[in-house]
């Protein structure tokens, strides 16, 4: 199954940057921290609810990860629990949440999902990937008011998914993370993590199939 490119950059230079951090190379920590501040970024715009990005400014909340980030960097320098990318992330996935709940004070939000995110945001061309590895290629939309009404589909079928069918489909098909880094990230083995994955679609399958837009997905093959 084809994904798209991760929003984290290739793992190339990290262990070694990793290694000079351990032996107190200031650059290198640095350099290490800058080397993910474009995908902590595309991961808050994502992530964080479109309405409070009105309100607060993506890159404060990056400069917030990056900060709290450099503060925890021994700890997890002196006893690395999982890949360094997805350290930063949880890092950055906690302070997406923070700010969710001191700036998001609609009377309307649903408290019984305390959650920063409904449908992903401003990711048109992961909602088509999405869409198309559902339907039948031959399905593919020729046109962009097709398009756009198919991503409109999709992503209001994520928004209605449950919290966990949500996160890993994200996950997934937005951050572009591995089943392997998936697993890690979620605490689960590597089978359990793809057995939920593969429940997150089927529920997805069957909600796109649901309502108006049935015959658009009527040929949804799992």
């Amino acid at each position: 199954m084809s994904m798209g490119k991760s929003i984290w950059p290739a793992d190339d230079q990290t262990e070694s940057l990793l290694s000079a951090a351990r032996g107190g190379d200031t650059e290198a920590i640095n350099r290490l921290l800058e080397k993910h501040r474009d995908a902590i970024r595309r991961l808050v715009q994502l992530r964080l609810d479109r309405k409070v990005q009105r309100r607060v400014d993506v890159s404060d909340v990056v400069q917030d990860v990056m900060v709290e980030a450099s503060g925890r960097l021994q700890k997890y320098l002196d006893d690395p629990a999982m890949a360094f990318h997805l350290w930063l992330r949880q890092i950055a996935w906690d302070r997406i949440i923070d700010t969710y709940r001191r700036h998001r004070v609609s009377a309307k939000r649903n408290m019984d999902r305390e959650q920063p995110m409904a449908a992903p945001a401003g990711s048109d061309q992961s909602t088509m990937e999405l869409a198309v590895q559902l339907c039948d290629p031959a399905m593919t939309p020729a046109t962009a008011a097709t398009q756009r009404e198919i991503t409109e589909k999709v992503e209001e079928a994520i928004d209605r998914l449950g919290e966990q069918d949500q996160e890993i489909i994200v996950m997934r098909h937005y951050e572009h993370l591995s089943n392997q880094e998936i697993a890690e990230a979620l605490g689960l083995n590597p089978p359990a993590a793809s057995m939920r994955y593969l429940r997150a679609l089927r529920r997805l399958k069957e909600l796109l199939q649901d309502g108006d837009h049935h015959e658009a997905f009527s040929e949804i093959q799992l």
